[in-house]
C-alpha cells in the first residue's frame, strides 16, 4: 500500500557533536601547522619578555657605571631578543594564515560539494542571500579558531608557565603574584567577557545572514519593488538589520574594552605587587637592585600572553555560531542518495522507462506524482500537458534523478536509476528548464557550459539551429556580447533559445524541456515550440508545456492532473476522445481566434459535442471536430 507520509527519523537517533567539536575535527589535518604557528607565537612572546627583562637589567646595571665588558652579554641579548621577536612573529603570521587558508579552502569545497548534491530540490530550504552569507562569511569566520582562538590559549599556557618559573627562581613571592594575576587574567576575565558577549555573538551571525538576504532581495527584486512602491519598506528592513548589526558590533567592542581594562589593571597590580615584595628582598640581601628592576618590569611584558584572551573568547562564541550555520548546510540530507558502488552507465541507444512511479518532495503531505507510466525508447517524443501543480515538473525531476521515487521504478536500458550515479545519468538525460539560467558573461561562455571545448563555428551552428543566427550576426560584438545579470539584456525568447542551444551542444541523447515557452506571449511561445520540435528531431524528447500548438508532431501526449495521467494518446486520438485534452485544445483555439478577430467574434466555432462522463468525472468521447 502506498502512503504519502514523509519519512521520519527514529526518535533515538544520536545527536550530532557540538559545532566547535566538529570544527576542531575539520582543522585537525592542519594541526602540525597550527602547532608550529603557536610555537612561533610562544617564541615571539618569550622574546618580548626576554627583551624587557634584559633591557631592564642593562639600564639599571649601566647606571652603576661598570666596565663595558660587564655589559657586553646584555647588549647582545637585547639585540638577539629584538631580532628574534620579529622573526618569530613573522613565522607565526605566515604559518598560521597558511593553515587557516588551507582549512578554509577544504571547508569551502566541502560546502560547495554539498550544495551541488542538494541542487536543485534541496536548495529552497535556505534563503538565497542567507545561503550566500553561510558560504562566504560564516566559512571565513572559521579561521578565527586557527588564528585568534587556539594559538592565544596555547601561547598563554606554555609561555606563562615558563615566565612564572623564571620569576619564581628569582623571587618566589614575585613568582606567586605573577601566577595569581596571570591566572585571573587567563580565566576570570575571558569568562566574564564570554558571558557578556555570548547572547550578542549568538545573534551576530544570524543578523548578518538576514542582512545579506535582504540586500540580495533588494537587488534581484528591484524592478518589482519599484513598480509596486515597496522599495522604502525593503530599505527600512535593510536599515533595521544594519542598525542591529552595528549595535552588536559596538557592544562587542565595549566588551572587548572591558576585557582589556581588567587585563591592564591586573598587569599593574602584578608590577606593583612585585615591586612591594622586591624592595624588602633587596633590603634583606636576597635580591640586588638590577634584579629588582627585572622582576618589576617583566610582568608588563608577561601580560602580553593574556591580553588577547578576552578577544579570543568573543571570537570563539562567533565561530561557534558560524560553525553551526555551516554544519546546517553540510548536514542537510541529500534529496537523492547516491549508490555506494554505482553501476556504469550503459552504452546507447537509450531506452528510458518509468513504471507506476510515485514521487513527492520531502516534507510534503502527499505525492506530487501518482502511479505514472512513461515509455521513452530511442527517438520517441512525448509531450506532457496539464494545469499548474499537476506534477509535470516533478516527473521531470524524477527522470533526471533530482528527486527520489517513493514507489515504482525508473530505468535506463533496464538498469534502475537508483543504481546509477546522478552525474552519470545527467550525461545522458539533459534538462532545459522554464527559466534557463544565463551567467553574467558573454554569449559564448554561456554556450560553452554545454561543451567547454566548442569552437566559435560550433557555437554559431548551435545558434543557427535554434533560430538565432541572424540575431547574432547583427550584434556588434557577436558571440562576445555580454548578456547581463540573469540574461537581462536579452528577451525571454532569446534566453530560452540560448538555453536550448547549450543543451544541443551538450548533445544529450535524451532531452527534457520543462515549460521552455513559459512567460512568452502565445505567438512567441508557439514559434519557439515549433523550432524546438524541429531541432530535436531524431532524439528522445520529453516536452512539458501548457501550450498545445505543434503537438501534432509528437508520438504521444500525456495529460496530467493532480499527479495522475488522466489521458494519453496522439493529438488526433485525444481530440477524437473529446476529453480534457480536447477541451484544452478548443479553449486555446478560441482564445487565439478571439484575439485576432476584428469584430470580437470567433472566426470559427467548434461543432456541438456530445460528451459522456465517466464515474471519475473525465470526458469519455465527443463528436470528432
Amino acid at each position: 500500500m502506498i502512503t504519502d507520509e514523509p519519512t521520519r527519523l527514529p526518535v533515538d537517533a544520536p545527536l550530532p557533536p557540538a559545532p566547535i567539536t566538529r570544527a576542531l575535527g575539520i582543522v585537525r589535518p592542519a594541526a602540525p601547522r597550527i602547532v608550529l604557528a603557536s610555537v612561533c607565537g610562544t617564541g615571539a612572546v618569550l622574546a618580548s619578555i626576554g627583551l624587557i627583562g634584559t633591557a631592564a637589567w642593562l639600564i639599571s646595571r649601566a647606571a652603576q657605571h661598570p666596565s663595558e665588558a660587564a655589559l657586553g652579554i646584555a647588549i647582545v641579548g637585547v639585540q638577539f631578543f629584538g631580532l628574534s621577536r620579529g622573526f618569530f612573529r613573522y613565522g607565526e603570521r605566515l604559518v598560521g594564515h597558511d593553515a587557516a587558508f588551507r582549512v578554509l579552502a577544504d571547508l569551502r569545497v566541502r560546502v560547495y560539494e554539498r550544495l551541488e548534491q542538494l541542487a536543485p530540490s534541496g536548495l529552497p530550504a535556505f534563503r538565497h542571500g542567507d545561503l550566500l552569507a553561510r558560504v562566504v562569511h560564516d566559512v571565513d569566520s572559521m579561521q578565527d579558531l586557527i588564528i585568534r582562538v587556539i594559538p592565544p590559549f596555547f601561547i598563554a599556557m606554555t609561555a606563562g608557565v615558563a615566565t612564572i618559573a623564571v620569576m619564581w627562581w628569582m623571587l618566589p613571592s614575585a613568582g606567586l603574584i605573577l601566577a595569581v594575576t596571570l591566572l585571573l587574567a587567563a580565566t576570570v576575565v575571558p569568562w566574564l567577557t564570554g558571558v557578556l558577549s555570548r547572547r550578542r555573538e549568538d545573534r551576530f551571525v544570524g543578523v548578518r545572514g538576514d542582512l545579506a538576504a535582504a540586500v540580495v532581495d533588494l537587488i534581484e527584486g528591484a524592478p518589482e519593488l519599484v513598480a509596486f512602491g515597496a522599495t522604502p519598506d525593503q530599505l527600512a528592513c535593510i536599515g533595521t538589520s544594519d542598525a542591529e548589526l552595528s549595535t552588536i558590533s559596538a557592544a562587542s567592542a565595549g566588551t572587548e574594552g572591558i576585557g582589556l581594562a581588567l587585563t591592564t589593571l591586573l598587569a599593574g597590580l602584578a608590577c606593583w605587587g612585585s615591586l612591594m615584595v622586591g624592595i624588602p628582598a633587596v633590603i634583606a640581601g636576597r635580591l640586588n637592585g638590577t634584579e629588582l628592576a627585572v622582576i618589576t618590569l617583566v610582568p608588563l611584558a608577561a601580560f602580553e600572553l593574556v591580553v588577547g584572551l578576552p578577544v579570543a573568547t568573543q571570537a570563539l562564541q562567533r565561530a561557534r555560531q558560524a560553525a553551526a550555520r555551516v554544519f546546517a548546510v553540510l548536514d542537510t540530507p541529500r534529496p537523492v542518495e547516491e549508490p555506494e558502488a554505482p553501476t556504469p552507465v550503459p552504452d546507447g541507444p537509450y531506452d528510458l522507462q518509468a513504471r507506476s512511479v510515485w514521487a513527492g518532495y520531502e516534507g510534503a503531505e502527499s505525492s506530487a506524482v501518482r502511479g505514472v507510466d512513461l515509455s521513452l525508447p530511442t527517438g520517441r517524443r512525448v509531450a506532457i500537458v496539464g494545469p499548474s501543480g499537476a506534477g509535470k515538473s516533478t516527473l521531470a525531476a524524477v527522470l533526471l534523478r533530482f528527486l527520489p521515487i517513493r514507489a515504482g521504478s525508473v530505468s535506463l536500458n533496464g538498469i534502475g536509476l537508483e543504481r546509477l550515479a546522478g552525474d552519470a545519468i545527467r550525461t545522458v538525460v539533459g534538462l532545459v528548464s522554464q527559466e534557463a539560467y544565463l551567467f553574467d558573461t558573454s554569449i559564448a561562455e554561456n554556450l560553452r557550459i554545454g561543451r567547454r571545448q566548442a569552437t566559435d563555428h560550433q557555437l554559431r551552428q548551435a545558434l543557427e539551429r535554434v533560430g538565432l543566427s541572424d540575431w547574432i550576426a547583427d550584434l556588434p560584438r557577436g558571440l562576445a556580447t555580454e548578456v547581463g545579470r540573469h540574461g537581462a539584456r536579452l528577451s525571454g525568447g532569446q534566453r530560452q533559445r540560448i538555453g536550448v542551444a547549450r543543451a544541443l551542444l551538450a548533445d544529450f541523447p535524451v532531452l527534457v524541456l520543462d515549460e521552455p515557452a513559459e512567460h512568452l506571449d502565445p505567438y512567441a511561445a508557439d514559434a519557439l515550440t515549433a523550432d524546438l520540435l524541429r531541432v530535436t528531431e531524431g532524439r528522445s524528447l520529453v516536452l512539458i508545456t501548457h501550450r498545445l500548438a505543434g503537438l501534432e508532431s509528437v508520438d504521444e501526449i500525456l495529460v496530467m492532473d493532480r499527479g495522475r495521467v488522466i489521458e494519453r494518446g496522439t493529438h488526433d486520438g485525444l481530440l477524437s476522445l473529446g476529453g480534457r485534452y480536447s477541451n484544452l485544445w478548443w479553449e486555446e483555439m478560441r482564445a487565439e481566434r478571439y484575439a485576432t478577430s476584428i469584430d470580437g467574434s470567433y472566426l470559427t466555432q467548434p461543432p456541438a459535442s456530445t460528451v459522456q462522463t465517466n464515474s471519475a468525472g473525465h470526458n469519455q468521447r465527443s463528436t470528432t471536430p
